[in-house]
């Protein structure tokens, strides 16, 4: 009897066929670096064709990421966070962050997709579930990630993304089509890894969504005067127990967070109006150019006008997540 070889397995992982797969379809829709519109509402499409050498600054939205292709580190206070191909990220505030990518090139550019969410979509699905609002929930954020978590995408997420992204070959389908894969998408974060993080966009009473609350003012004020006692307050919140749960969603302290904002918005406005960095800083809230050129130079690396100039260099490489 003549002894056979086993038959070798396929040795291609599946999840990585799916990751390229949906690579070659944002690659389609994707064609110029940066961040890409798409017909579907709530989806863009991210890309990069080289690795940054100076860190971008943006401020995430509450959304679900994916990446197919490429890598980025991202900053978000003192925690510094790697993404790679099939990185699954969800991000349930609003977040000023620094990034780079760190893997690109023009033949395997750095390439993502980026769903947002809207808090109601998750809650409606929750309850379609039949499940409590609250299951699952943990005021403490496991491992310090609250406010920005990342898992490996399982295969279901993958595949229901790439379907979603195929859409855009087909508008009239996607009309009907689109919502309905979104709404598969949030349902396979909510029954994966992702879940107990998502959940926190539907629970109204949750550490997160008073942060949320606390982001939202600083956001829109955050040229003013930061009163912690006011933003206590407003939560029903001690000044103690609101510095605690701030710092553990969003990795930095409100007077931190109100600082990257006013940094993040004067190197906008210095790249993308031409504003001086003088007039940039008080227009952001500072009432002395050297110390907005001190905690620039802090946060940046370098002072402001060198900066800018050095980003005008990299100008379309601004893809982000």
């Amino acid at each position: 009897m003549i002894a056979t070889q086993p038959v070798p397995e396929d040795l291609e992982d599946p999840l990585e066929d799916l990751a390229n797969t949906l690579a070659r379809q944002i690659q389609l829709w994707a064609p110029d670096e940066g961040i890409t519109s798409t017909a579907i509402p709530g989806l863009e499409l991210m890309r990069a064709n080289a690795a940054n050498s100076c860190m971008g600054s943006t401020v995430y939205d509450p959304a679900l990421c994916l990446i197919a292709q490429g890598g980025k580190t991202v900053w978000l206070g003192d925690r510094q966070i790697e993404y790679g191909p099939l990185s699954c990220m969800v991000s349930t505030v609003h977040l000023p962050v620094l990034g780079k990518v760190i893997d690109a090139s023009p033949e395997k550019p750095y390439l993502g997709v980026k769903i947002t969410v809207e808090p109601q979509e998750v809650t409606d699905l929750v309850l379609a579930m039949g499940e409590s609002l609250s299951a699952g929930i943990d005021e403490e954020c496991p491992d310090g990630a609250c406010g920005l978590s990342r898992v490996r995408a399982e295969k279901g997420m993958v595949e229901a993304v790439l379907r979603l992204v195929s859409l855009l070959e087909s508008p009239r389908d996607s009309v009907i089509l689109a919502p309905l894969i979104r709404r598969e998408i949030l349902y396979r974060a909510l029954v994966g890894e992702l879940g107990v993080h998502m959940r926190k966009f539907a629970v109204a009473d949750t550490q997160t969504h008073r942060m949320a609350k606390v982001i939202a003012v600083l956001k829109d004020r955050f040229a003013e005067p930061l009163r912690v006692r006011d933003l206590a307050d407003m939560v029903n919140m001690s000044e103690s127990s609101l510095f605690h749960s701030f710092k553990q969603v969003t990795r930095m302290s409100p007077l931190q967070f109100q600082k990257r904002l006013r940094l993040h918005e004067a190197r906008r406005l210095m790249l993308s109006e031409g504003m001086e960095a003088a007039t940039a800083s008080f227009r952001v809230g500072y009432g002395s150019p050297s110390h907005f050129s001190r905690e620039y130079s802090r946060m940046f690396g370098v002072p402001p006008r060198a900066d800018v100039v050095k980003l005008r260099g990299e100008l379309p490489q601004t893809a982000r997540a």
